[in-house]
């Protein structure tokens, strides 16, 4: 398993030789109108959101540094102009690694906590991640929430703390009415938890029921991995969480250990959720680790 999450951590680092098996002359960005001027862009890694319209374009997140030029490709593919606005959801790297490229060419934006992370080393599945370099930072940060007057609506992102980090945030295109969830939301996958930067899951679950009371009932939900989605979809996940949650809280009050969860596992109705980025073994240790910490 150490190997396995080891192969993970460089994955989601921003600053650290990429593996060699990653193939990134073979990634194709798409591009998905989602609503208004908003699009969803899928590559490799997190999901892209971009907004294109009269001001230029701004995006959320930028997935892994080789593959920044496939990406202002598929951004001029949806229009031709300058990107003026770079929005990060969380540091991972699969979300950051092409701010070193933008970065000199558009504002960075993000949670206080992202430049902290992405200014200095980290540790990420027992290994180190070094710094990013300083054009990969944010140079505008905020602590609650901001936001940005852009092509024709309010873009207001807001900061949802000890969730999936300590820097999460929302972002939230109210008149195309479209919400980018970051890593607040796996579509149809158990969640990766950093409780190493501030992450937990619990109060991941109190995110989600928070965003939900928050969003109406049409709204379009890019999520930070998986396929568009709407809110009785981001129901469905925190009702997943909520109820595995339960089952190792009862298991915990019975005295059991981690291994003995883990080798109990979970009902058979949830294998599906633990055949992504995290499997069953790893969600019920983060589940775990989230309540004794």
């Amino acid at each position: 398993m150490r190997s396995t999450l080891g192969a993970l951590a460089i994955l989601l680092a921003s600053s650290v030789p990429l593996p060699a098996q990653t193939d990134f002359d073979n990634v194709q960005i798409t591009a998905t109108p989602v609503a208004g001027k908003i699009y969803m862009l899928q590559g490799l890694g997190g999901n892209i959101g971009a907004s294109a319209g009269e001001d230029g374009i701004l995006i959320v997140d930028d997935q892994f540094k080789p593959l920044a030029e496939k990406i202002r490709a598929a951004l001029q593919g949806i229009q031709a102009g300058d990107l003026k606005f770079i929005l990060n959801t969380h540091w991972h790297g699969d979300h950051t690694g092409s701010n070193e490229v933008f970065g000199p060419e558009a504002t960075i934006i993000a949670h206080t906590n992202v430049r902290k992370r992405l200014s200095s080393d980290q540790e990420l599945f027992g290994q180190i991640v070094s710094a990013a370099p300083p054009e990969a930072w944010p140079v505008i940060t905020f602590d609650e929430s901001v936001s940005i007057h852009f092509n024709g609506e309010e873009i207001r992102v807001i900061h949802l703390p000890r969730g999936h980090t300590d820097g999460d945030s929302l972002i939230w295109f109210t008149e195309s009415n479209v919400v980018h969830m970051g890593d607040l939301f796996f579509q149809g996958r158990f969640p990766f938890v950093d409780l190493g930067s501030g992450g937990n899951a619990v109060g991941y679950a109190d995110n989600l029921g928070k965003v939900i009371d928050l969003l109406p009932a049409d709204v379009k939900i890019i999520p930070g991995h998986g396929r568009l989605s709407n809110l009785d979809d981001l129901r469905e996940f925190r009702r997943v969480i909520l109820e595995t949650t339960d089952i190792v809280r009862r298991r915990m009050r019975q005295g059991k250990s981690l291994q003995e969860i883990q080798a109990e596992g979970l009902p058979d109705v949830y294998a599906d959720w633990g055949t992504g980025f995290i499997a069953t073994d790893r969600w019920l240790e983060i589940v775990y680790r989230s309540l004794i910490g």
